[in-house]
């Protein structure tokens, strides 16, 4: 699938009185997320490709996708063609909706997805961002219909204030959310007699994956797979066709798989798609980027950091391999004393200088914690009487002033970084769906809520409004489905 760029981030935000750091927008005070992923054995395979591009694992003699157990437990992996799975250490249950609840009556070990595998959930797992909760959801409302859509800043629920929080808070929500009283048997049932006959009921299919966790989906491939012993993604790909088929893949493909998938695509082929390689690899927590560094060896078969030096230079590669370790500090507390060094540091090696240290704003900006970079962006503010963004901009060019860009705003408010990316992505001539199905499916279960209240704040119409002006069909469909009201 091809990836869409990005066009350079926007300007900074102002300073609040006393040198804090407001949300983006006036009033948008949101939290902000990062996913947890279950970790992936160490080990790995270098699959072949399958007809379809996507690695194949080899069978084991009992003809189930063969792959190494979890450390200390040689569980077998029930991960399926076409993308392979991890194995599922232990037999953890997995919850059917609300948190908490009994596994379904599926065998245990492996809940791994045909076409492209899945991820095992370990029990009290974080789950779609958040702090891990009896049952590996995210604590918060419980599971059902998703907060409504985007109104007027008078009567937004009342948010903590973002630049308090720091990634995983637990705070953000999604509008996808686990369903109760799951049955992946039943879904994968209605699916097939949405595909079978003369024409496909789009909207039968959409009503399924659009209302069911990236977790839920992975269990109805399996069953689908059992059921028929076809692969459900072949079968909806000779059903459907363009950004439609797109959509339906990305959302079908287990999360931490979906951002290595994307990060190799960003950089096939002539050329590079530094946007997106920016908003992955700039913007995901620690846990995230090791989940996908290790998938992209042990699924993809290839070394994230040889290609990454292969394909971008300079000090945007030196960026993006820094971002790529997942050693970002992630403690909670803030030295104010490192604080104030760091913009000192920061300012004599831009505005204060002639030239510009470019190694100083990598390492700083690389290994501090968003809650200490929170504090350094306010010292600098008052030191500089100059935003550090703006400083950024005037020392900075290219594909390493949008990497760093990105990594303030994500640090001033994330949900703010991904609305600018999907109004970027609709708004002018033309339309980037890759950029639109990527974020949307990537934060559907982290803080879509929250880019959707940032939207509106911050550009006066809503994010389900732009949508629907910007596509068509069963496709702005689907995509107005994971969005909500």
């Amino acid at each position: 699938m091809p990836g869409g760029g990005y066009p350079p981030a926007g300007a900074g935000y102002p300073p609040a009185a006393g040198g804090g750091y407001p949300s983006a927008v006036p009033g948008a005070g949101y939290p902000q997320g990062g996913a947890g992923y279950p970790s992936a054995p160490a080990g790995g395979f270098q699959a072949p490709q399958a007809a379809w591009g996507y690695p194949a694992p080899p069978t084991n003699a009992q003809g189930f996708p063969a792959y190494p157990g979890a450390p200390g437990a040689p569980a077998p992996g029930y991960g399926a063609p076409g993308y392979g799975g991890f194995p599922q250490a232990g037999g953890p249950t997995y919850p059917g909706g609300a948190p908490g609840s009994a596994a379904p009556s599926a065998p245990g070990p492996g809940y791994g997805a045909p076409g492209y595998g899945g991820y095992s959930q370990p029990s009290g797992q974080s789950y779609g961002g958040g702090n891990p909760a009896p049952g590996g959801y995210p604590t918060g409302p419980a599971p059902g219909p998703a907060m409504s859509g985007p109104h007027p800043p008078s009567s937004q629920p009342s948010m903590p204030n973002i630049n308090a929080l720091s990634i995983g808070s637990g705070a953000t929500q999604g509008t996808v959310r686990p369903v109760g009283n799951f049955n992946a048997q039943n879904d994968a049932e209605v699916i097939r007699r949405a595909m079978k006959g003369a024409g496909t009921d789009e909207q039968a299919i959409i009503d399924i994956v659009c209302n069911r966790s990236n977790d839920q989906r992975q269990k109805i491939k399996l069953a689908f797979k059992t059921l028929y012993g076809k692969d459900l993604i072949k079968d909806l790909k000779s059903e459907l066709s363009g950004n439609m088929e797109e959509l339906i893949i990305a959302l079908f493909m287990p999360t931490t798989y979906y951002d290595a998938w994307s990060v190799r695509k960003a950089m096939e082929g002539a050329g590079t798609q530094d946007r997106v390689l920016i908003e992955i690899l700039c913007t995901r927590s620690n846990h995230e980027i090791q989940e996908i560094v290790r998938c992209y060896k042990n699924e993809l078969g290839r070394d994230i950091e040889k290609d990454l030096k292969k394909d971008t230079s300079g000090h945007f590669k030196r960026l993006l391999i820094s971002m790529s370790q997942g050693n970002r500090d992630e403690t909670q507390s803030v030295d104010q004393q490192k604080a104030r060094a760091d913009a000192e540091r920061l300012y004599r090696a831009g505005e204060g200088k002639l030239g510009t240290d470019e190694s100083t704003f990598n390492m700083v900006l690389a290994t501090r914690s968003f809650p200490q970079l929170r504090a350094t962006l306010q010292e600098y503010s008052r030191m500089a009487n100059r935003e550090l963004i703006n400083s950024i901009d005037r020392e900075f060019s290219g594909d390493v002033r949008d990497g760093m860009h990105a990594i303030v705003q994500c640090v001033m408010n994330r949900p703010a970084f991904f609305a600018e990316k999907l109004y970027k992505a609709m708004k002018g001539l033309g339309t980037s769906d890759s950029t639109i199905i990527r974020v949307i499916v990537t934060r559907s279960e982290i803080d879509l809520v929250q880019i959707k209240q940032v939207f509106w704040e911050k550009y006066q119409k809503s994010l389900r409004t732009m949508v629907e002006h910007d596509t068509s069909g069963d496709y702005k469909r689907m995509l107005l489905s994971v969005i909500g009201n």
